[in-house]
């Protein structure tokens, strides 16, 4: 029973990505030299946030939201913006459309934070005697996060990839790639602040995911039709 958990906990946190990989034409186009080199620059960008951490911030001494500290940690947490900046415009490509690029990109960043964040914790806790919703909410967190991560790429090459974008598109891309990479914070927020319970968390950010999605998408569409 605990090795049957654990699988299907494994399944619901990983599988996603396989998925995607294998229903998309990033199979096709044999893009998973281009995801390797992705979540090889997220484990660097992780090791360097990891360090700044480290050292602007304090432990917590409790469980309370602290502004300050969740500040700092945008601060820190756009170094992920910054290295998927690096990954979408300094690594060398195959010979890959835009399109295929930044989900290539996306989906390595994804997998590799779920890899680093999610793995050990399953491993050890959901072969567990005890059955629990943890790892199952977990493996959900995992898809949202995949979801975001894949709207944020496709923004990030709406900015930095694409010149001839509708100029009165920029402001709204910006501002949902903000939104984005302060994702973390607000959730923080929920949870330490208004003391949301972990099943309404994934809610919200299963639903943020799909509606931030919908957006990227429709802004990508809209600025494919002006080339």
């Amino acid at each position: 029973m605990t090795v049957f958990h654990f699988l299907n906990c494994a399944a619901l946190t990983f599988g996603p990505h396989v998925v995607y990989y294998s229903a998309t034409p990033l199979s096709e186009y044999d893009t998973i030299g281009t995801c390797v080199k992705a979540a090889v620059v997220y484990l660097g960008t992780a090791l360097v946030k990891l360090v700044c951490l480290a050292t602007f911030l304090k432990v917590p001494e409790n469980d309370k939201f602290d502004p300050y500290q969740e500040l700092m940690k945008i601060f820190i947490g756009f170094i992920d913006v910054a290295g998927l900046y690096f990954a979408l415009t300094q690594l060398t490509h195959r010979n890959i459309s835009q399109n295929h690029k930044f989900q290539a990109v996306g989906l390595g960043w994804a997998f590799a934070d779920s890899v680093l964040h999610r793995l050990a914790p399953l491993w050890i806790g959901a072969r567990g005697l005890e059955f629990t919703w943890e790892y199952i909410f977990q493996g959900l967190e995992a898809n949202a996060n995949l979801v975001m991560t894949l709207s944020l790429a496709a923004l990030g090459s709406l900015m930095w990839l694409r010149k001839n974008k509708p100029r009165t598109l920029v402001p709204i891309i910006y501002a949902c790639a903000l939104l984005l990479a302060t994702m973390p914070s607000i959730t923080s927020y929920l949870r330490r602040s208004l003391e949301w319970q972990t099943p309404r968390v994934v809610g919200f950010e299963l639903f943020s995911s799909l509606a931030m999605a919908f957006i990227s998408w429709q802004l990508f569409s809209a600025c494919q039709r002006t080339m």
